[in-house]
């Protein structure tokens, strides 16, 4: 997935000859707490937020280019970067929002916290079933019966629970994928469960092959 398709196209802007009593009126009637700074080709140079128009009122002054932040100071990301560097910056320098550019610098949308907490929600909400079959698809010649029996004996020696592969597959029926990550301790030992599990079906299917 990249940053186009989880980014806001829905955005408003401001110049920086903008007066802040206009910038500030629009901002409110579009409810943006932030927003680029751009000029008249829609190429950044800045970046403001409802605080820096608080601060711009308090301290007198009177236009955009009088408060904003300049472009170097700006964190931002391509269209065509991976949505997951969308989420890391956001994380690491706590942003509300970031704009996105093209390969001319044009300000194409912005990406909000509010639509990476949406995307990743979406992904919680996955039936861990439908990991496992992308999962069977991958394991050519491995089939679903096969797959299960290995993820019981996987189950059983982390928990010490004994399952059977039909009780499993019900499990991850009705299971979601953020319930299995709160499960298992955590997005990494999940995935190394899964692993795991690969690992020992196809050791299972060439050891019976050789017999």
């Amino acid at each position: 997935m990249k940053v186009k398709e989880i980014m806001d196209k829905d955005f408003v802007s401001v110049s920086p000859q903008q007066g802040l009593e206009e910038a500030s009126l629009k901002m409110e009637k579009y409810r943006k707490f932030t927003t680029p700074v751009v000029d008249e080709n829609m190429k950044l140079i800045g970046w403001i937020t409802t605080l820096d128009i608080t601060r711009g009122f308090r301290e007198g002054k009177e236009t955009i280019q009088e408060i904003m932040h300049n472009k170097q100071s700006v964190h931002h990301v391509h269209e065509n970067d991976p949505a997951r560097l969308a989420v890391l910056e956001s994380a690491k320098h706590k942003l509300v929002s970031m704009p996105v550019l093209n390969d001319e610098g044009i300000v194409v949308g912005l990406v909000r916290t509010y639509d990476i907490v949406e995307n990743l929600s979406q992904l919680y909400e996955i039936k861990v079933y439908k990991i496992f079959k992308a999962m069977e698809q991958e394991l050519k010649g491995v089939s679903w019966d096969e797959l299960m029996e290995a993820a019981a004996i996987i189950t059983r020696r982390r928990t010490g629970h004994r399952i059977k592969p039909e009780e499993y597959e019900q499990r991850i029926r009705e299971s979601t994928f953020g319930e299995a990550i709160w499960a298992t301790g955590g997005l990494e030992k999940f995935f190394v469960g899964l692993i795991a599990i690969g690992e020992l079906v196809i050791a299972r299917k060439v050891a019976r092959a050789r017999k």
